[in-house]
C-alpha cells in the first residue's frame, strides 16, 4: 500500500512538473508571466479543476514554499553583483523597510474599510501583501536589459523586503491573538534582532563556507550541493536564533557570488535548474491549495483592494521612499512603482493566520491569492509596455552563443566564450594577428564547417566560423562587440544617437563643429564635467540629458566611469 501511494505521488508530481515545463512557452505567446502558467497548472489539477486533487495541507505547503523561496533567494544572491549594491543599496533598503510599511498601512486601511474589519485585522492583510516577490521579480527581469540603477534597485528590494513583511505579519498576528496589546519597544527589539542575526549569519556564515568550499577537493557535482546545504543550514540557524533566515540566505549567496570560488560555474548552472524546479514546485503546490470557487465571494472587493494597492499604495510608498534619492527621475520612479509584483510570498504569509487559528484566516488567504493573481496578470503581462513607456530599457547587447567555466585552479575566473561569425562582421577575411582582442584573452579553438583548425596569426577568418575564446567575465563586452552582434530590436534603433564622443573631449573643441554657443563658465569644461553637472556623480548606461538643443546619452562605461556619450541631433 505504501509503495502504491509513493508511486502514485511520483506519477502525479512528475506529470504536473512535466506539464508545467511543456506549457511554459505559452507564457511568451500569451504575454503572461511564466509563474502564472505554473500556478494555473496547479489550480487546474486542484479540486475545482479537471484534476480533482484534494489538497488542503497548509503545513506541507508552508514547508515546500519556504524551501523553494530559500533556493530562489540563494540563486538571486549568487547572481547579484556587488556593484549593484554600491549603486542601489540605500534606495533598495528604503523601499524594503519604509516602502513596505507604507504599503502595509495604506492597503490595510483600504482592506479594513472594504471588509468591515478592525484596524489590526486590516493591517494584517496589508502586511501579508505588502512586499514584492523575489521569485516573480527575478523571473520577469531575467534576460531584460534594464537601466542598471532601476534594475539593481528592483532586484535588491525584492530580495531584501521579505523580512520586513514577515516581521510585520508575525507581529500583527501576535497582537491580534493577545487582544490588541501593542508593545512598541518589544517590536523594535525583535526587528533589530531579526535584521542583525540575518546580516551576521549571511555574511559570517558565507565567509566560513566560502573557505570550506575553496579548501575542499570534491567531484564537480558536489560543489553545488555543498553551497546549497550551507545556505539551508544558515537559513535554519538564523531562523532558530530569532533572525531572518530569508535575509541570511540571500546575503550568503551575494557573498559567494562575488568571490572566486571552486566549482562556481557548475554551481551557477545547477542552481539555475534548481531555481526553475523550486518555482514550478512552489506555484504548483500553492495552486493546488487554492479552491477557486472560494474566491467568488471576495472577488469584487478583492479586485478593488488589489487595484488600490497597485495604483495608490505602491506608488505613494515608492515616491516617499525614494524622495531622498534625487538621481531617480520621475519615469524611473513610476516604473519601479509598477514592478511591485506580488507572488508566492503573500500566499506563504497568508498561511500564518491559518496555522495560528485566527478568525477570518480563510479571508486573508483568499485575498492574498486574489491580489497575487491580479498583480501577475496586470503588472506582469504589461512589463514590456511599462519598460517602453518609462524608457528604462536598453538596447540588447551582443553575447556569445554559449559560455562555460574553466576550473583550472581554485577560484578560477576563466571561461570559454563561443561565437559564430556572421558574414557582415568586419573581422571576416582578416588574419587573426590583426584582431585587437583584450589583453590576456586567447582564441583556444577555431571550427570551420565542423572541422577543427589549428589557427595561427595568418589564419583568415571566414563567415560561419565558430571561435572558442578563453577569457574572463571582464573581457566579455569587448569580445562580444568584436565577434558577435546584438539581437535586432527596431524599437531601440537610434537609442544612443547619431554620434559617439569620448567624455574626455573639451566643449571648446566641439563648439565650432556643431555650432554650439558656449557660456563663459563652459569653455574650460569637458563632456565628462558637463555630464556630472547634469546627472550627478553616479550615472549609468542609458542616462540622458539635454544640452544645446541635443540629447546626450551615456553610451559606454568602464567600471563606474562613463567613457563615451551618444549625441542625438534633433531634426530642424
Amino acid at each position: 500500500m505504501i509503495a502504491e501511494n509513493m508511486n502514485l505521488l511520483f506519477l502525479v508530481g512528475a506529470l504536473l512538473v512535466g506539464l508545467s515545463v511543456v506549457l511554459s512557452p505559452l507564457s511568451s505567446r500569451l504575454g503572461v508571466p511564466i509563474l502564472l502558467v505554473f500556478l494555473g497548472v496547479g489550480i487546474l489539477a486542484g479540486e475545482d479543476g479537471p484534476g480533482g486533487i484534494q489538497f488542503n495541507d497548509y503545513s506541507t505547503a508552508y514547508l515546500v514554499s519556504n524551501l523553494a523561496l530559500a533556493v530562489i533567494l540563494l540563486d538571486g544572491g549568487l547572481r547579484t553583483k556587488m556593484s549593484s549594491f554600491r549603486l542601489a543599496l540605500w534606495p533598495s533598503l528604503s523601499l524594503a523597510t519604509l516602502g513596505v510599511a507604507i504599503t502595509t498601512v495604506l492597503t490595510g486601511l483600504l482592506a479594513a474599510w472594504l471588509f468591515d474589519l478592525n484596524l489590526l485585522m486590516g493591517l494584517l492583510i496589508g502586511a501579508i501583501v505588502g512586499s514584492t516577490d523575489a521569485a516573480a521579480v527575478f523571473s520577469l527581469l531575467k534576460g531584460r536589459a534594464l537601466n542598471e540603477r532601476v534594475g539593481s534597485t528592483l532586484e535588491i528590494e525584492s530580495g531584501s523586503n521579505d523580512p520586513m513583511a514577515v516581521f510585520l505579519t508575525v507581529s500583527l498576528i501576535a497582537m491580534i491573538a493577545a487582544g490588541g496589546n501593542f508593545d512598541g519597544p518589544g517590536l523594535m527589539r525583535d526587528l533589530a534582532l531579526q535584521a542583525g542575526m540575518g546580516l551576521a549569519a549571511g555574511f559570517g556564515g558565507g565567509y566560513l563556507i566560502w573557505h570550506l568550499v575553496n579548501r575542499s577537493v570534491l567531484a564537480d557535482g558536489l560543489y553545488p550541493i555543498l553551497v546549497l546545504a550551507g545556505g539551508l543550514l544558515l537559513f535554519a540557524l538564523s531562523s532558530l536564533a530569532g533572525g531572518s533566515g530569508i535575509l541570511s540566505i540571500y546575503l550568503y549567496g551575494l557573498f559567494l557570488g562575488n568571490r572566486g570560488m571552486r566549482g562556481k560555474h557548475s554551481t551557477l548552472a545547477v542552481m539555475d535548474g534548481l531555481t526553475w524546479l523550486a518555482q514550478i514546485g512552489m506555484f504548483l503546490v500553492l495552486g493546488l491549495l487554492l479552491t477557486p470557487s472560494s474566491l467568488l465571494e471576495v472577488l469584487l472587493p478583492g479586485l478593488v483592494l488589489a487595484l488600490g494597492m497597485i495604483f495608490i499604495a505602491r506608488p505613494l510608498a515608492v515616491w516617499i521612499s525614494l524622495a531622498p534619492f534625487k538621481r531617480f527621475v520621475a519615469r524611473e520612479r513610476w516604473f519601479i512603482s509598477w514592478v511591485g509584483l506580488r507572488g508566492a510570498v503573500p500566499i506563504i504569509l497568508a498561511v500564518f493566520p491559518m496555522m495560528a487559528g485566527l478568525p477570518n484566516a480563510e479571508l486573508y488567504f483568499n485575498l492574498a491569492f486574489c491580489v497575487v493573481l491580479v498583480s501577475l496578470l496586470l503588472q506582469g503581462s504589461t512589463l514590456p509596455l511599462a519598460m517602453k513607456l518609462a524608457r528604462v530599457g536598453l538596447p540588447p547587447k551582443p553575447e556569445p552563443i554559449s559560455r562555460a567555466g574553466v576550473d583550472i585552479f581554485p577560484a578560477s575566473e576563466w571561461e570559454i566564450f563561443v561565437y559564430r561569425l556572421k558574414p557582415n562582421k568586419w573581422c571576416v577575411g582578416e588574419p587573426l594577428r590583426r584582431l585587437s582582442m583584450p589583453e590576456g584573452t586567447r582564441i583556444a579553438a577555431l571550427f570551420r564547417e565542423h572541422n577543427l583548425l589549428h589557427p595561427s596569426g595568418s589564419t583568415e577568418l571566414a563567415a560561419d566560423d565558430v571561435l572558442c575564446v578563453l577569457g574572463q567575465a571582464k573581457d566579455l563586452p569587448a569580445l562580444s562587440q568584436l565577434f558577435s552582434e546584438a539581437p535586432e530590436n527596431p524599437a531601440m534603433a537610434g537609442f544612443f544617437g547619431d554620434f559617439m564622443l569620448a567624455t574626455s573631449v573639451r566643449l571648446a573643441d566641439l563648439a565650432p563643429l556643431y555650432g554650439f554657443g558656449l557660456h563663459e563658465d563652459e569653455v574650460g569644461l569637458t563632456l565628462e564635467d558637463l555630464m556630472h553637472q547634469k546627472l550627478g556623480r553616479n550615472p549609468v548606461e542609458g542616462d540622458s540629458f539635454e544640452w544645446q538643443g541635443c540629447d546626450w546619452v551615456v553610451r559606454t562605461m568602464e567600471g563606474d566611469c562613463p567613457t563615451c556619450l551618444g549625441l542625438k541631433l534633433k531634426a530642424g
